[in-house]
């Protein structure tokens, strides 16, 4: 993934897969929004292919890319771990949610003011945001994403987080100037241990339905 149109698109369209699985499975409302996450991530590889198609630059797909990648996900992902955990344990998702929310602010209004730029870079793809202080956001994004799930408790969304943030430990290592595009693919991949997080609730405690019609 994320080394051509062809592999995000087929990365994409697998992870998008699991997502539609992973929704279909959910048993409780409160589980649909992380269920769902594989769903979003697989999208977001699909518009990351026509990004390539186009040749990057700073058109209606990168728009869609950086929407998706920076402040959306810096909100979806904290909110949707909140939902998801018992009520006695969500107050230590306040912080993940509160440094999402901010960053999420931060991240739009740097794109409101100045557009984001895709810049193909042999085999990645790399994105130009102008941030302020951003070493700083990039922190406040992690704590809302790798964060969130690391502290949320619960075994599969444990196993996840750590997932993430090694793939977040690898990515800036090896592709720092592609770390965003890299990161969000690892993501994608990763986020498919959804379905066994899915599976695994069915088992535990009585579930509150989900009306899929």
């Amino acid at each position: 993934m994320c080394w051509s149109a062809t592999a995000d698109l087929a990365a994409g369209t697998g992870v998008a897969a699991v997502g539609v699985a992973c929704v279909v499975r959910a048993r409780r409302r409160t589980d649909l929004p992380l269920a769902a996450l594989p769903l979003l991530l697989g999208a977001h590889q699909i518009v990351e292919a026509r990004v390539w198609d186009t040749g990057g630059g700073t058109g209606p797909a990168t728009v869609a890319w950086a929407v998706i990648a920076l402040p959306l996900l810096a909100v979806w992902v904290p909110a949707g771990v909140l939902c998801a955990v018992p009520r006695r344990a969500r107050r230590r998702l306040l912080l993940p949610l509160a440094a999402g929310v901010a960053t999420a602010a931060v991240l739009a209004h740097s794109m409101a003011v100045r557009p984001v730029r895709a810049e193909i870079r042999g085999h990645t793809m790399g994105y130009v945001v102008d941030l302020p202080r951003p070493g700083l956001v990039i922190a406040g994004y992690l704590v809302a994403t790798v964060g969130a799930l690391l502290v949320s408790g619960d075994r599969g969304l444990v196993l996840l987080g750590a997932l993430t943030g090694a793939g977040a430990v690898i990515c800036w290592s090896l592709w720092e100037l592609e770390f965003v595009s890299t990161w969000c693919a690892c993501a994608a991949v990763v986020s498919v241990t959804l379905l066994g997080w899915v599976n695994a609730r069915d088992a535990v405690g009585p579930p509150e339905r989900v009306d899929h019609a």
